[in-house]
């Protein structure tokens, strides 16, 4: 009596199997954590997670701008740096007035000043300047001084501002002309803003 060959096969490989020292479960059965090889039981990713991005915090700010009048105004701006230092804020004031802020008659005496450097000691302001800032005479020097000094002292802590022009000490005029090594904000009444708050 001859046997399928299906048959056949199957028990030869069993018989092999058994041969070679390979027990054989009548049913699935599950496998001890002893008998999986290490690297299974802890699979590595390939791929690596994305690289989480901070966008910077923008913090709200003061910085003084001259009116039709001829009056300064604070009008507010954001800078990304928390806590807002000198630098930073006296950039945001050279920028400039913003479009609409023009359009309302805003304007600003320090147009292509540069900050080079500020710094802050003893409540003493240093602000070292470059640009067309040492080109300004008369008002417009005035009118400018007064914006940096008014912008700078808005920063806690601050009482007066010492000037530079690129580098080197200078002295600069106050509301009455007279020309002084620190300048504070009560030597530009005159300029003061007429009324107070952030003009939007």
């Amino acid at each position: 009596m001859h046997r399928p060959l299906g048959a056949a096969l199957a028990a030869a490989v069993a018989l092999g199997l058994t041969g070679c020292g390979v027990p054989i479960d009548k049913q699935p059965a599950a496998l001890s954590r002893h008998g999986i090889p290490f690297g299974l039981l802890n699979p590595t990713s390939a791929t690596s997670s994305p690289t989480a991005t901070t966008s910077p915090i923008e913090v709200p700010v003061q910085v003084f701008l001259i009116d039709p009048t001829d009056h300064l105004v604070a009008v507010g701006r954001d800078v990304s740096v928390r806590p807002p230092d000198l630098q930073s804020v006296l950039g945001a004031l050279v920028a400039g007035p913003t479009a609409t802020e023009s359009g309302a008659g805003l304007q600003t005496a320090l147009a292509q000043t540069t900050v080079i450097d500020a710094s802050i000691a003893g409540g003493i302001a240093t602000v070292n300047l470059g640009g067309t800032f040492g080109q300004l005479v008369g008002p417009p020097q005035i009118q400018a001084v007064a914006q940096v000094v008014f912008t700078a002292s808005s920063l806690p802590g601050i009482t007066g501002v010492t000037f530079e022009l690129s580098g080197s000490p200078v002295e600069v005029p106050v509301a009455s002309g007279v020309e002084v090594p620190i300048a504070n904000t009560s030597q530009f009444a005159i300029l003061a803003p007429t009324t107070p708050g952030t003009v939007p």
